[in-house]
């Protein structure tokens, strides 16, 4: 049976010895390690992944990372929320997202036209902003085409955008297509709205995408899946492999938790009982702040990726 081993600091330890070190530290830095593991199983697999994440992703500074491992062909399928290409956007055309603290006074945060999100902050000003911008790319979008599924368009406003670390305009410049089934659930949606008001045969399909994702998968292939967090992004993924025979690999990360009988904190075992995992998955669920365990786990992946030459992109 495998030890436990103390964790010792060493002068100009990597991140990669770091997280080495987890295998036999204990509690979730036991799963991160072995998260690390699967995820490197899948690449050399030469499995289909999708990376899911929400929003609150975006809003932090995982946003230039998602971009970056689009670049680096990490991810073959993004699935995210309406929120998540909002603040793309946002940040795309210059828009700073501010650091704030989770006991700020609230209610003169609205006096003062500033919207939180955990510890993190967002002015209206950027919102102003960002219905300019969305303005301006529809316009151009209905011109070229009236019925459009959601992956189409995301990848049509990625060809708009001139940002390295926009992950819409990495996924367009890569072909990695992004899938958001709740597109309306966000300003981004009420500007697709607004805009609809004035061009009522402009239409944008979701269920085209249902199509899409489904006809994209096989039962032959090797799928896996790197989840962040829960919600429709996580859903949508999982159910797409379910019907192509379910996940051959899967990491799970999320700050929810089983007991809640919630999808978020759904893990990787009971996704078995559905069939969205096969019964032999590889797999790992690693509960914390993915802010803190996804960089954790993807830089310790990059760097084993790039010793055994698997990296398609610097």
């Amino acid at each position: 049976m495998k030890k436990v081993k103390d964790f010792l600091w060493k002068p100009n330890m990597s991140v990669k010895e770091c997280v080495d070190s987890f295998g036999s530290l204990g509690y979730q830095a036991i799963e991160l390690n072995e998260a690390v593991k699967v995820v490197l199983k899948m690449k050399r697999a030469g499995a289909k992944v999708f990376l899911t994440f929400t929003s609150n992703m975006v809003t932090s500074g995982l946003r230039g990372f998602f971009a970056q491992l689009c670049k680096l062909k990490i991810s073959n399928i993004l699935v995210t929320t309406s929120g998540a290409i909002e603040e793309d956007i946002m940040k795309s055309f210059g828009e700073d997202f501010e650091l704030s603290n989770f006991y700020a006074d609230d209610t003169a945060m609205h006096e003062r036209g500033e919207n939180r999100v955990g510890n993190l902050l967002i002015r209206n000003e950027s919102y102003m902003k960002f219905e300019d911008k969305m303005n301006e790319f529809l316009s151009k979008i209905y011109k070229k085409q009236k019925r459009i599924s959601t992956s189409e368009l995301l990848k049509e406003i990625g060809l708009l955008i001139e940002d390295e670390n926009s992950i819409l305009y990495q996924a367009a410049k890569n072909n990695i297509p992004i899938y958001c089934p709740g597109i309306a659930d966000s300003s981004f949606g009420f500007q697709l709205f607004m805009f609809q008001q004035k061009h009522d045969d402009f239409i944008v399909d979701t269920i085209q995408d249902m199509q899409r994702v489904v006809t994209d998968l096989s039962f032959d292939e090797k799928k896996a899946l790197i989840s962040l967090g829960g919600s429709t992004s996580k859903h949508y993924a999982i159910f797409a492999a379910l019907l192509s025979g379910g996940f051959d690999y899967a990491v799970y990360m999320t700050t929810s938790h089983a007991s809640s009988g919630s999808l978020s904190g759904a893990t990787t075992q009971e996704a078995k009982s559905w069939g969205k995992l096969k019964d032999d998955a590889e797999a790992a669920t690693v509960n914390g702040d993915v802010c803190i365990t996804f960089p954790l786990m993807m830089c310790s992946v990059l760097d084993k990726m790039k010793e055994e030459g698997l990296l398609k992109a610097d």
